[in-house]
């Protein structure tokens, strides 16, 4: 089986296809941006992108990602330039600790890519699954707006 994460493809044996996405990417390809959490798909820190959509490494079979592009923290900003997540992260100063932070920006991106103009409350909503230890919800919620802001000022200059 082949698995293509960060537009890489990878050759996974078939003693690894049982396995969690999670443990494949962090224990047998050394992407360890990706964190564990919980376990149990609830605290969000595992959050990588299957086909653009936010899904939890550690509750998903490796063999499920076989027909998809996987996305992990590693690989989502393009070339040299930092994802519009990750440039927000850094403009609202959102991590403490930082552990929870890739799957935060993980969730944060895919929520954005699908709605570049989120109310309050939307994001709110987006963001609930996932946790944060150190309690920085109001961070991540400004960090999340202000990369929708980034998305829709990247917008007005392709056109």
């Amino acid at each position: 089986m082949q698995l293509t994460i960060n537009d890489a493809t990878h050759e996974i044996p078939a003693e690894w296809q049982d396995a969690s996405l999670l443990t494949v990417l962090r224990d047998h390809l050394g992407l360890t941006g990706t964190k564990f959490g919980c376990g149990r798909g609830i605290c969000g820190a595992c959050t990588v992108h299957m086909n653009g959509e936010a899904v939890r490494a550690c509750v998903m079979p490796a063999r499920a990602a076989g027909q998809t592009r996987v996305t992990t923290i590693e690989g989502l900003a393009e070339a040299e330039s930092l994802h519009l997540v990750q440039q927000a992260w850094i403009d609202e100063s959102v991590p403490q600790c930082g552990y929870c932070q890739p799957g935060q920006m993980m969730t944060a991106a895919a929520f954005i890519a699908r709605n570049p103009t989120p109310s309050p409350a939307e994001v709110v909503d987006a963001m609930n699954g996932n946790l944060c230890r150190c309690g920085t919800y109001t961070r991540i919620r400004k960090g999340v707006l202000r990369a929708a802001e980034l998305a829709r000022e990247v917008a007005l200059e392709v056109r």
